[in-house]
């Protein structure tokens, strides 16, 4: 009789870490991830939005990126999609969108998100917010 008691199995890995991880896999080999720098040189055209989809205490603590557009992760289906009584007519949908978190996690899940959704031009920032940083490009205060 096969032992289905997951406590007693050598592997110490939790169900949800394999999961989130697989759910990562999958969604980065559907979207396109950019790193900061190519961001950056693209954040002067006038149809690209770079999203910020960190909560609001995260932009308080560490700042943000001159030019973002800060959209919760929790709002982001709902301020991009027509057909919502939240939509946000600034974020119509024939924009270049190009999202961010903190490390690129719910970036890249929320990017996958917006594929589905039917949004043609969308990617995220490899490594998010604190790649940004890390590059040492400018980051200011959150007013």
């Amino acid at each position: 009789m096969p032992n289905n008691n997951p406590d007693t199995n050598v592997a110490k890995t939790t169900s949800a870490e394999v999961s989130l991880k697989k759910l990562l896999d999958a969604a980065r080999t559907e979207i396109t991830e950019q790193d900061p720098a190519d961001i950056k040189a693209l954040l002067s055209q006038d149809n690209v939005i770079l999203l910020d989809i960190r909560d609001i205490r995260e932009l308080q603590r560490e700042g943000i990126i001159p030019g973002s557009y800060h959209c919760p992760r929790g709002m982001l289906e709902f301020w991009i999609a027509p057909d919502s009584p939240y939509y946000k007519p600034a974020l119509s949908p024939d924009h270049q969108f190009i999202l961010h978190c903190a490390s690129g996690w719910r970036s890249a899940l929320a990017a996958k998100t917006l594929q589905d959704m039917g949004i043609p031009k969308v990617s995220h920032m490899k490594g998010g917010f604190a790649a940004w940083k890390e590059c040492g490009l400018e980051v200011e205060e959150k007013t």
